[in-house]
């Protein structure tokens, strides 16, 4: 999902990321192989609506852990293929509009938002008003965009159910989106492949999302004041199983996840 308003950063930082090598990556892991640090979300499987995250920095030495791993909530269906620095495959569901489902694969990390005037952060950082609505209707023309509602006056975008504001619309000053970050998924707006997808706060601990990440405020903070858009940091979402069979590929690294820990449904 694309914040209108810093398309260009995002246009130069998805550029850039192509313009080195990697020995033995995939071709798709080489669009991300300058990146200097990783989010990285793994679920139990594809239905599973609980997971973990860590966070990693790379050096010469290749990644070294950040802290340790958070429980995490994704959507409600689980997880599905999305469109990011990698393409969807065959061994999975595909995301679509509507589905519950969050994006599964590698992707680019977009500007920091809430409803402060400033946050703490390495990224770039916008402050949601009143006006401010991410469009999820597949045939408008500003689809998986964040626009002002006060300007913008294109077909479909009052239709939009996804205010940036939850806690002036919704119900008991909503604090979902107080904090949270973009995640680029199907940035080139492909219609009805998913749209409005973040990092945000969840409404109660392990409260599964339309098709976003949610975490709690104790892990948003340190992760938002961590992150840094000149490390060109990137977000990774898989389950185990994916996970495993593509971490040599797009050169990730080797994590343990306890056998006893059940598939949250």
């Amino acid at each position: 999902m694309l914040i209108r308003r810093f398309t260009p950063l995002l246009l130069s930082l998805a550029l850039g990321a192509c313009a080195t090598h990697q020995p033995g990556a995939s071709s798709e892991a080489r669009s991300w192989s300058d990146a200097r640090q990783l989010v990285l979300v793994t679920t139990a499987d594809w239905d599973s609506t609980g997971g973990e995250l860590r966070r990693f920095d790379r050096d010469g030495s290749g990644w070294r852990e950040v802290g340790t791993s958070q429980p995490i909530a994704v959507g409600r269906t689980g997880l599905a293929w999305g469109l990011g620095l990698s393409a969807p495959r065959s061994d999975g569901p595909v995301k679509r509009e509507g589905d519950g489902k969050a994006p599964a694969g590698a992707f680019a990390i977009g500007p920091a938002f809430g409803y402060a005037g400033t946050a703490r952060t390495g990224l770039d950082y916008q402050a949601m008003t009143t006006n401010d609505w991410c469009i999820d209707v597949p045939d408008s023309a500003h689809y998986n965009r964040i626009v002002d509602r006060s300007v913008v006056t294109a077909p479909g975008v009052e239709k939009s159910t996804e205010p940036m504001r939850l806690d002036i619309h919704g119900k008991n000053g909503d604090q979902r989106y107080r904090q949270g970050f973009v995640i680029q998924h199907n940035a080139a707006a492909a219609p009805s492949a998913g749209s409005c997808i973040f990092a945000h706060l969840w409404g109660s601990p392990g409260q599964a999302t339309a098709g976003c990440t949610a975490m709690a405020p104790e892990l948003m903070q340190p992760l938002l004041a961590w992150l840094d858009r000149s490390r060109k940091p990137v977000f990774v979402q898989l389950p185990r199983a994916q996970y495993a069979q593509l971490r040599g590929a797009w050169n990730l690294p080797e994590i343990n996840n306890p056998a006893s820990q059940a598939p949250s449904r």
